[in-house]
């Protein structure tokens, strides 16, 4: 399924849009590695813990997307976008969200 931050699709055009649709992901860091990236705060700069527990939410949020916007009917996501945010302090969410189109290739 092609999923595009855009509005338009070169070499196509949208045939019907379905909706909206999303994925919704909540994860947490385990004990362990919030401690480690408790104590790497301290020092400054990257924390790789943190940097793959958001890459990993943000790839099963597009995943679940993906599922949904099957379930639609739709073969395209368009206008996907991020939004995320933090859950008591010790979990984080992640949502994907765009329009579930069917999409057509564009008459030559």
């Amino acid at each position: 399924m092609l999923v595009v931050t855009t509005e338009n699709v070169p070499g196509h055009q949208v045939k019907a849009m379905l909706g909206q649709v999303f994925g919704v992901v909540v994860r947490s860091r385990g004990l362990g590695g919030n401690i480690t990236a408790g104590l790497r705060s301290l020092v400054g700069g990257e924390i790789p813990e943190y940097s793959r527990l958001v890459e990993d939410a943000r790839r099963h949020a597009i995943d679940r997307l993906v599922a949904n916007a099957a379930l639609m009917g739709a073969n395209a996501v368009v206008m996907m976008r991020f939004d995320s945010g933090e859950l008591a302090q010790s979990m984080n969410e992640v949502v994907a969200y765009g329009t579930a189109v069917i999409l057509d290739p564009a008459p030559q």
